[in-house]
């Protein structure tokens, strides 16, 4: 449940972040509600890890959101203070492998298709955040749009669903065409976003 939680505020930090890549918030008033998270991200696995009576597999899953929690104190940090943001770059290639990772293990191990194609989709959006803030690659309007649907379709919908009980009713199929979606989405929003000019200060860039 807590977990389930935490996922509800990655919906909601994903969704203030799309909104400083697309131009609307200040990458210091993005950098405040980037700490809230990170903090929150960081204490939940602490406890799950502290409560877990050493099971491998619940330790596992903890580990995961550590890497939410440790990339949006990262941003916090970097928004707040202006800080050079190609170090957060490479840290999000980093996390962008292990998620492959926590994919695969969603697949393989515990049988779960939705999550393991969501940990697919945060890997790709990690990997975004790599080329834009690691090696400066002009896409922070096409990021921000895929940030602003990840938001919606990997955070905060079902983190409501699994609060109220509702996320193991959705069948597997339903959750492959909302994915299969998404993809045409990435790949139609592209080259559209890319002539679309940011409207207010950029985010932080490599450098």
């Amino acid at each position: 449940m807590l977990g389930n939680v935490g996922l509800l505020f990655v919906g909601a930090v994903l969704f203030v972040n799309a909104m400083m890549l697309l131009g609307k918030a200040s990458p210091r008033s993005a950098a405040i509600f980037n700490f809230f998270v990170g903090f929150l991200q960081v204490i939940t696995p602490l406890y799950i890890i502290f409560t877990a009576h050493g099971d491998p597999w619940t330790i596992f899953s903890a580990g995961g959101i550590f890497l939410f929690g440790f990339t949006y104190l990262y941003v916090g940090f970097v928004n707040w203070t202006g800080a050079p943001a190609d170090g957060l770059g490479w840290y999000c290639l980093f996390v962008a492998a292990i998620a492959i990772g926590y994919s695969l293990v969603n697949f393989l191990h515990f049988g779960d298709l939705k999550f393991g194609l969501i940990w697919f989709e945060w890997a790709y959006l990690w990997f975004l955040f790599f080329l834009l803030l690691g090696l400066g690659k002009t896409l922070a309007v096409y990021a921000g749009w895929v940030t602003l649907i990840q938001a919606w379709l990997t955070g905060a919908v079902p983190a409501f669903l699994e609060l109220v009980g509702l996320w193991n009713s959705v069948p597997n199929s339903v959750f492959e065409i909302v994915f299969a979606a998404q993809v045409i989405a990435f790949v139609v929003l592209a080259p559209i976003t890319a002539r679309m000019p940011v409207a207010r200060e950029a985010p932080r860039q490599a450098g």
